[in-house]
């Protein structure tokens, strides 16, 4: 079977301090968590439970205002204690948090009990975007964004229609997703026909890495499985292998390599909509059980803890319990952040809470533990060694310090320089075609992490054009005849 990849540039990355694939352990339940009123840079929900009121598991407490904002729910039983506040520091401003702080006590309603099963098959796309609303379901792999808030957009472009199941593992701190798939493989098959039903999609396409094959063939026989068990029609699902090249499981990369496996297998994908695992199975949760995002798989690791693990735990869990369920610390660390070492966020507290979308956390004790393993990188790392960061046109290191070694050309997945871009920016001569060059950035981090003077290349790129600003994905035939 023939492996598509994306053109050029991209990392080979693995990183022995992330968890292992074997499977997940089922973290304690937490006695007391923190349920943040805003899921990510959307509007805030609006609480509609107070300090010393009495909540049960799954319980509604806060309810979404506006469209980029969710229905929240409990993840445990108890009492609520207080709202409380903290900051986020991103790379470029600093957002403020709130959220409620619940404790712990009562019987649970869900865990541990037969829930009952809820017919879908008879629901219209309508009512099943009503469900997922109302039960405050998020894209649990990026963004965090309402799901039905993503799904908006795709409504009105009418037949075909494409959903894109994400299981391209490029990035080794991806291992909860796969943990997921592996122990939850049914209801990933049975999640994948309710979110296509969903969407109105005709083709149900799971992108699978080369290297997990084997994985990707068990979910299609399973989703075979369902199709005769309920004689549905008109949906095939369909394998396609890619790269394992990060950043393949970006969109524009994998829109790259589906659009050439449609041009040579003379398919008809029409516009595509992505769902990793994670998201799926909330859908499932959702729909056949009426059951909102209480738990996740977190892949915790790093070279400062004790036992890296896959663990469940539960939404608004703080960090701190999170580290001790693995043992706690071996040694002091330089870093701690949520995310893959690629695009992670340093933490602000160790008690910042475990949300829908934080799919993993590391703790490292010095910085090798998360470089590319390119051995003429970790050889010009250790020779050119910096400890001053500082500059004083701009938060980024100097551009002095640039070696020069091209590194960050080759591995740069849009063909961009960043060396270039960088030391533009930070001279701070940004001009309308320095602009145009960084609105194709997406910030995939790999120019960064190859650098052997530490600087914050896309860091700094994506920082010149705002979000909501950027270009669509580039052109895909331009990049295919380039």
């Amino acid at each position: 079977m023939k492996v598509y990849s994306f053109p050029h540039g991209g990392i080979l990355f693995d990183d022995p301090y992330a968890p292992s694939r074997e499977g997940s352990v089922l973290s304690f339940l937490p006695w007391l968590v923190v349920i943040p009123f805003m899921q990510d840079n959307g509007n805030m929900s609006s609480p509609v439970v107070h300090s010393g009121e009495k909540v049960h598991e799954g319980m509604l407490i806060g309810e979404a205002r506006g469209e980029d904002s969710v229905n929240l729910h409990s993840s445990i039983p108890g009492n609520v204690l207080r709202t409380v506040s903290w900051d986020i520091e991103d790379i470029s401003s600093m957002i403020s948090c709130q959220g409620l702080l619940i404790k712990l006590g009562g019987a649970f309603d869900k865990l541990g009990k037969v829930a009952k099963e809820q017919q879908w098959l008879g629901l219209s796309a309508r009512e099943l975007q009503h469900i997922i609303s109302d039960y405050g379901i998020v894209e649990m792999e990026d963004s965090g964004r309402p799901l039905s808030a993503v799904i908006a957009p795709y409504e009105d472009l009418g037949p075909p229609l494409s959903l894109v199941v994400r299981c391209v593992f490029d990035d080794a701190w991806l291992v909860a997703d796969y943990v997921l798939c592996k122990e939850r493989l049914d209801e990933l098959a049975e999640g994948a026909f309710i979110a296509a039903k969903m969407v109105k999609a005709e083709k149900i396409i799971l992108a699978v890495s080369a290297p997990e094959r084997k994985l990707g063939e068990e979910i299609l026989a399973a989703m075979h499985r369902f199709l005769r068990e309920n004689s549905i029609h008109g949906i095939a699902p369909l394998l396609v292998l890619v790269g394992s090249r990060y950043p393949q499981r970006h969109q524009r990369e994998l829109e790259i390599v589906l659009r050439r496996f449609e041009k040579k297998e003379k398919e008809q994908f029409g516009p595509f909509i992505y769902m990793g695992p994670a998201t799926i199975c909330a859908v499932y949760d959702a729909v056949k059980y009426r059951k909102p995002i209480l738990d996740r798989y977190l892949a915790v690791g790093g070279s400062a803890l004790a036992r890296p693990a896959v663990l469940k735990v539960r939404i608004g869990s703080r960090l701190k319990q999170v580290f001790e369920e693995c043992g706690g610390f071996i040694s002091n660390p330089k870093r701690i952040a949520i995310g893959s070492p690629f695009l992670g966020r340093a933490i602000s507290s160790m008690d910042e809470p475990v949300m829908p979308y934080t799919s993993a956390v590391f703790a490292v004790a010095d910085n090798d533990s998360i470089l590319n393993s390119n051995p003429r990188v970790l050889s010009m790392r250790s020779m050119y060694r910096h400890t001053d960061l500082n500059s004083e046109k701009m938060p980024y290191a100097s551009a002095v310090q640039c070696i020069c070694c091209g590194e960050c050309r080759t591995v740069c997945p849009v063909g961009l320089d960043p060396e270039k871009l960088y030391k533009k920016i930070v001279e701070n001569e940004i001009d309308e075609k320095i602009k145009s060059l960084a609105m194709k950035c997406h910030g995939c981090g790999c120019c960064a992490l190859v650098c052997p003077s530490f600087l914050p290349l896309s860091q700094c790129i994506v920082t010149v054009i705002p979000v909501t600003e950027r270009d669509s994905p580039l052109n895909i035939q331009d990049q295919e005849e380039n």
